[in-house]
């Protein structure tokens, strides 16, 4: 089976080429899970199990093809027996799974988080650019030498990289470690240097598409670069990334459609025009999980209404407008963990019926193993362009399910992760470039 990337100008785990079908179970180690503490597990009705559950689901998936401090990536999505040839490894999940262990924050969630960490900059540093950039997805097989870095997708859209840059700063406010801090500086740099624009509204460009630059601009791109940016920022006390922040949130606030209490998805080629072929759930969603502003909070009610999807027992969200037959976990994930980090009236209640729901997929859906949560309720679920998400076991979809249970807020600094700073980056920004950028 060959896997096509989905990502374009808007949504943000892979969609998947071919039929999955049939009934799978993984057989899983008992592995020794540290137990939610009280306060977490109390925020929630999905169960202590299913949550164990889940973050089992992850270590198993970390542990395919290595075990141990073994530097590795993590396959995306499972089992083999459903995927076939598709094991890649997307760094957008990469960065996910580290947010959700580091959520957790067990001491060996925190090992396998840095695992995960000191391999997404064993690929930067044997990137064969060695401009601080990272691709789309990686084999996920030990690195155990340059040669051994192996990208299956040679894309380097800032979403991605700003989603590894996030990863990359939580783990620096959690431990300190001044590596993490200049990985995620170096990847600011690429995306300041490559993709800074000024056409329209400003904001960023997509990246690159292997060599080719992208032109057009994603609003959900642009939101992910504003929580980087503030992030680094904050842990590096480097101001220059408090104007990028602000350059990305320009973009996001002039993509705000008053009159519809949504958000389009970006604009085309042009970096002017406005793109409306598409309106995915993410954008709204994750616009309310970085800015956390009032004049935006709509935008939650937006997906609520116009992505309803109900597939036989499992309720949620679809990814876009354009086919609302079958539910979009993750998606659903999103959506539950917005509302209730916005926790007005009756927030809290949807939130928990979306989280059952999302309980309920984990041991009912199409090829579940009761542990991981699969991207979607059923095989076939538009991405509203030229591609489709399936019923197969995802890192991804687990990840936000996880944090939306606890809940915790991935485009900030994660819970004990804001000690003051005590090293700067040693690559400073520069918010009007549009060369080369410096890097390591």
């Amino acid at each position: 089976m060959s896997g096509s990337r989905s990502r374009r100008r808007h949504g943000r785990s892979w969609a998947l080429t071919g039929a999955i079908a049939g009934t799978t179970a993984l057989a899983l180690g008992a592995g020794a899970i540290a137990m939610l503490d009280s306060s977490a597990s109390a925020t929630s009705t999905v169960t202590a199990g299913s949550v164990d559950n889940g973050y089992t689901f992850l270590d198993h998936m970390m542990d395919k093809y290595a075990t141990g401090s073994t530097t590795r990536l993590v396959q995306s999505y499972g089992p083999d027996s459903v995927m076939g040839s598709f094991t890649d490894s997307v760094t957008y999940d990469d960065a996910l799974v580290v947010n959700a262990l580091l959520a957790r924050g067990s001491s060996d969630d925190l090992a396998r988080a840095r695992i995960i960490g000191d391999a997404l900059l064993y690929v930067q540093a044997n990137d064969a650019a060695h401009d601080g950039r990272v691709r789309a997805a990686y084999a996920p097989t030990p690195l155990t030498s340059p040669g051994s870095v192996k990208a299956t997708n040679a894309t380097s859209d800032v979403g991605n990289m700003a989603w590894v840059g996030q990863a990359l700063v939580q783990l620096y406010a959690k431990t300190r470690d001044a590596k993490y801090l200049t990985g995620a500086t170096s990847i600011a740099n690429w995306v300041q240097g490559k993709a800074y624009d000024t056409r329209g509204a400003g904001g960023y460009t997509g990246g690159y598409d292997g060599t080719s630059k992208i032109l057009w601009k994603s609003t959900e791109h642009n939101l992910d670069l504003y929580a980087f940016f503030t992030m680094l920022a904050q842990q590096s006390g480097d101001a220059a990334w408090t104007t990028a922040a602000a350059h990305a949130k320009s973009f996001v606030t002039a993509m705000w459609d008053a009159s519809g209490k949504k958000f389009w998805v970006g604009t085309d080629e042009s970096g002017v025009s406005l793109n409306k072929d598409f309106l995915p759930e993410d954008v709204n969603t994750w616009a309310y999980l970085a800015l956390k502003e009032s004049a935006y909070a709509a935008s939650i009610d937006w997906d609520i209404k116009n992505l309803a999807a109900t597939d036989g027992s499992i309720t949620g969200v679809s990814f876009g407008a354009c086919d609302r037959s079958k539910v979009w976990l993750e998606g659903t994930a999103h959506l539950a963990d917005a509302l209730a980090i916005r926790n007005a009236s009756g927030d809290s209640a949807k939130a928990q019926s979306y989280l059952k729901s999302i309980q309920l997929a984990q041991t009912s859906s199409p090829n579940h193993d009761a542990y991981g949560i699969v991207a979607a309720s059923h095989d076939g679920l538009s991405d509203c362009d030229s591609d489709h998400y399936y019923a197969a076991l995802h890192t991804g979809a687990t990840s936000w399910y996880l944090m939306a249970a606890g809940p915790v807020n991935p485009f900030e600094l994660l819970p004990n992760g804001q000690s003051t700073p005590t090293t700067k980056p040693t690559v400073s920004a520069n918010p009007t470039a549009t060369a080369t950028p410096t890097h390591r």
